[in-house]
């Protein structure tokens, strides 16, 4: 019985070479092999501009000496040329001496100023800076 229907004879053959295309040697090899799936992770990297909202504010490092641990113990002072004076601190728990000048930088704390008693610090915390100075103790006259 001949096929008369020009239409029925094109899907037919259509169907034929779907099905001759998808059988190729490759999976003839392979039968009951499953297709191999890739699973793909979400990656978040932060490349926006300012600080980086998820890291710490505070490096460990960065946070001692804190400015109650610190005991002024010698200015040595020029008042011909302020920018060359210097002054010792010591950190009371650890024992360390610092010895700075006006710009250095301990810890978290900026020398601001350095004065004939006294040195001026900038504390920065948290992204606030205040203004915080440590002076000699009085020294006791003997008679």
């Amino acid at each position: 019985m001949p096929l008369r229907n020009p239409l029925v004879i094109a899907f037919a053959s259509l169907g034929l070479a779907g099905v001759l295309a998808a059988q190729t040697p490759a999976d003839s090899a392979r039968p009951d092999s499953t297709a191999s799936l890739a699973l793909l992770r979400e990656v978040f990297a932060y490349e926006g501009g300012g600080r980086d909202p998820f890291m710490s504010l505070l490096k460990s490092g960065d946070v001692r000496p804190l400015m109650a641990d610190l005991k002024l113990v010698a200015v040595l002072f020029d008042g011909v040329y302020p920018a060359r004076s210097v002054a010792v601190l010591r950190d009371v728990i650890t024992a360390r001496r610092y010895r700075v000048k006006t710009g250095d930088i301990v810890g978290r704390l900026k020398v601001t100023q350095i004065r004939p008693r006294e040195v001026v610090f900038t504390v920065q915390e948290f992204g606030y800076e205040r203004q915080q100075s440590l002076t000699l103790a009085k020294q006791e006259d003997t008679p």
